[in-house]
């Protein structure tokens, strides 16, 4: 545990570690903690024109996610006309960088010109009042930007979202090629979808590890790697610092005063920043990660077969990786407010 240890240490040079992408309440924490650090400045006074009556960063931050199905209740006209215009909006939410790389580079392996790099400048450049045919190729409106800005300042913070493991034909997690992916000698893991962990095995670790939960979930068979960065991390995280809600969440980091780096130069370069400074955290998520022998299951929508993986992680992996988790919510609420105030000084 030394490795962790050591990369997470690298992480608290962005955010002070005293101090659904994500589930739901990671998204709207993002979003609160925004709300308010831009309370009584033009930022603010401008992210209001741009919403309807009631809404908050905090409520809008789940919009991009919401538009992809009907969990949050039923589609509106607004949703609609937005997944139409844009038939490859899941696309917008991650990019697949190898994770032990450096730096997100654009035409990279895992990287499109519609990934969540390109699509966050997108939405700057449309807020900055920039936007034409080669800077908004999808025709964003000025309130479509703020939503969709709005949840992937949170999704980008999260490690899995910027950073892929690659599993080599032979096993193990590689730094592959384009030609070796094609090849058939590495393979994606879409995101950590395709990594199975031993929920079980969590669960009772995380009993011993992270203070009890009110409403305790039973264990599954598994549980996809994704899906913990997603949202199991984000339920430890509030619970270790005794957080209810997303907007008791933001209260109390923000109570820390954490110390979080800050992103320079044209606005249009911070999410090549962000980028690459989760990948920092992608490198924890994926220390002293195992993959075991690859099999294969049936998708229950499509029929088709796909990769999977079994991955064994550390006993104690639930404390730091939920010591991450409320350094990145952090950091993408931080992060959210400082881009709409140089929008909008």
């Amino acid at each position: 545990m030394k490795k962790l240890a050591c990369i997470l240490a690298l992480g608290s040079a962005f955010v002070s570690l005293n101090a659904h992408a994500w589930g739901n309440d990671g998204h709207r924490a993002v979003g609160a903690i925004a709300d308010q650090l831009i309370k009584g400045s033009n930022a603010e006074k401008q992210v209001q024109a741009l919403l309807l009556p009631g809404e908050n960063l905090a409520r809008i931050a789940t919009w991009a996610d919401c538009v992809k199905g009907t969990y949050c209740g039923p589609q509106t006209e607004e949703m609609v006309a937005y997944t139409t215009a844009n038939p490859l909006h899941a696309e917008y939410h991650y990019t697949d960088v190898p994770y032990q790389l450096p730096h997100y580079e654009d035409h990279g392996v895992g990287t499109t010109d519609h990934d969540i790099v390109q699509t966050l400048k997108q939405c700057i450049a449309v807020l900055q009042g920039k936007g034409d045919a080669r800077t908004n190729p999808h025709n964003f409106t000025p309130r479509q930007a703020l939503l969709i800005l709005t949840h992937l300042s949170g999704d980008i913070a999260q490690p899995l979202h910027v950073g892929e493991g690659y599993v080599g034909k032979r096993g193990g997690f590689v730094v592959p090629t384009q030609r070796q992916l094609d090849d058939k000698e590495a393979f994606a893991t879409q995101g950590g979808n395709n990594l199975l962990l031993d929920d079980a095995k969590l669960v009772a670790s995380s009993s011993r590890l992270i203070p009890a939960d009110d409403k305790p979930a039973t264990p599954q068979a598994t549980r996809a790697f994704h899906s913990y960065w997603d949202t199991t991390v984000v339920n430890y995280a509030f619970r270790r610092i005794g957080a209810r809600t997303p907007e008791q969440f933001a209260q109390m980091v923000i109570a820390e005063h954490p110390i979080v780096a800050a992103s320079s130069g044209d606005p249009l370069t911070w999410p090549y920043q962000w980028a690459d400074q989760t990948l920092t955290v992608a490198k924890l998520a994926y220390a002293d990660a195992v993959p075991g022998k690859m099999g294969q299951q049936t998708s229950k929508t499509t029929g088709e077969l796909y990769n999977v993986w079994p991955l064994t992680v550390p006993d104690d992996y639930p404390v730091p990786s939920s010591a991450a988790a409320k350094a990145q919510l952090t950091t993408g609420g931080y992060r959210l407010a400082a881009v709409l105030q140089a929008i909008w000084p």
